[in-house]
């Protein structure tokens, strides 16, 4: 396989290690227990464990997202394909498993593939699966922290960019910061590139509470997982069983919030601090925004997109936007 600037061949898959610099997790956990409203940043619920549980709620009846996109994404393809354009160098940050990208790959042909990932064997190995699936495709895949740096080293100028963002992640950031997201993506992909993106949308307030609190209660276990992690990887001593898994859908700031809350006044120990709890006081531990049309559209335009078309599935549960970058 020959090589392009930085990346070095991994087999048939053209790799390069950014050298992520790792989350400091101790860090981030006392800063945000100490505020007044105690959070702790969703991006630390992934680790093996909590990875394992997500996919399980992915596939929990109750959980509506992941499907119903994948339903869009089938349903669409050729009309997806036609606005998108064939041949164009198909960027995805955050790619994990690309299970999703495994959709689209036979009817739109990108020129190359480019996956970003902050895992680097996760991302090599599913890399691999896909060539071996598809042994035509070009990947060349990127160990990289998207959210802190969306500077593509070595993607092609010659080629349209797209960059692909399914699975509704954009709800996870406060709607400035999703405008500041659509911004860079944009400047990553550049004039005449575009964005394909997954977009919850809102509804029934019964169906959004039934997806974030299953009857198995798989996502409380997820959500609980995070305490487990801090016990494990910082020394502290949380009671898992002393907080309760509490999601609810909060219609004024359109979003979806999951916390912990605590069944008792209890201390927590982490290290040398030590964090005081009152019964019923909780850690925010993620929210999830929920935009209709328009008001994704309106966020989409902050960002200097331009909408250019949508696609949702007959019970208007999730959306799929083309933006273009002009």
């Amino acid at each position: 396989m020959d090589t392009i600037a930085g990346f070095s061949a991994k087999g048939n898959v053209r790799f390069l290690d950014c050298h992520p610099k790792p989350a400091d997790f101790f860090g981030e956990v006392i800063n945000g227990l100490g505020r007044e409203c105690k959070a702790i940043p969703p991006k630390f619920f992934y680790d093996r464990a909590g990875s394992q549980l997500f996919d399980s709620i992915c596939r929990l009846a109750e959980y509506y997202p992941t499907r119903t996109e994948v339903k869009i994404l089938r349903d669409n393809l050729d009309d997806i394909v036609a606005t998108v354009g064939q041949y164009c160098y198909l960027i995805e940050p955050g790619s994990g498993s690309c299970d999703k990208v495994r959709l689209m790959l036979d009817t739109l042909r990108p020129s190359a593939y480019m996956p970003l990932d902050i895992s680097r064997d996760y991302l090599l190995d599913a890399c691999r699966r896909l060539c071996a699936d598809f042994p035509w495709l070009d990947v060349h895949a990127v160990c990289i922290d998207f959210t802190d740096d969306l500077d593509l080293p070595g993607s092609p100028t010659h080629l349209r960019r797209v960059a692909f963002f399914p699975g509704s992640s954009i709800g996870n950031f406060e709607p400035a910061e999703a405008v500041t997201f659509l911004r860079d993506l944009g400047l990553a992909v550049g004039l005449g590139g575009g964005v394909l993106i997954g977009v919850d949308l809102k509804k029934d307030r019964e169906m959004l509470h039934a997806a974030y609190n299953d009857g198995e209660g798989v996502t409380a276990a997820f959500n609980k997982n995070l305490l487990t992690r801090i016990n494990g990887e910082l020394s502290a001593d949380f009671e898992v069983e002393a907080f309760e898994h509490m999601a609810f859908y909060n219609p004024g700031a359109g979003r979806v919030e999951m916390h912990l809350e605590s069944l008792t006044d209890q201390k927590v120990r982490i290290g040398e601090s030590s964090f005081d709890f009152v019964r019923g006081e909780t850690i925010h531990t993620e929210n999830s925004y929920k935009y209709n049309l328009d008001e994704f559209r309106s966020l989409a335009e902050q960002a200097g997109l331009r909408p250019v078309r949508a696609w949702t599935d007959p019970g208007n549960l999730f959306s799929v936007h083309f933006l273009d970058v002009h």
